[in-house]
């Protein structure tokens, strides 16, 4: 999208010979996070932040993941939720570990 009047400057573009070894990865990654979905897992990204949750949804490189809210209160009301879902980019994932009760 360009407003009139305005000029473009990119600022980063990726490597073109990165783009199929990243799409072939996402679609790995997507295609085992749909097999599991409704499976309690722990994810880890590459920044070393660490999940535990179960799978609900994977679409578009998006894995979501359903962690528990322990009755956290939202900012500004009374009222308590129970579950957040926490959309994580699928290439950012390091590891995706199911968890076996």
């Amino acid at each position: 999208m360009q407003s009139a009047g305005l000029q473009e400057q990119t600022i980063y573009q990726a490597n073109p010979g990165m783009h199929p070894a990243m799409k072939s990865m996402r679609d790995q990654l997507h295609h085992v996070c749909r097999q599991h979905v409704n499976r309690y897992a722990r994810v880890e990204t590459m920044d070393g932040d660490v999940f535990e949750g179960v799978i609900v949804h994977c679409d578009k490189g998006i894995l979501y993941l359903k962690i528990p809210g322990k009755g956290m209160r939202r900012s500004f009301s009374q009222n308590t939720y129970e579950d957040v879902i926490l959309p994580l980019v699928l290439y950012e994932l390091l590891v995706i570990t199911l968890m076996l009760l």
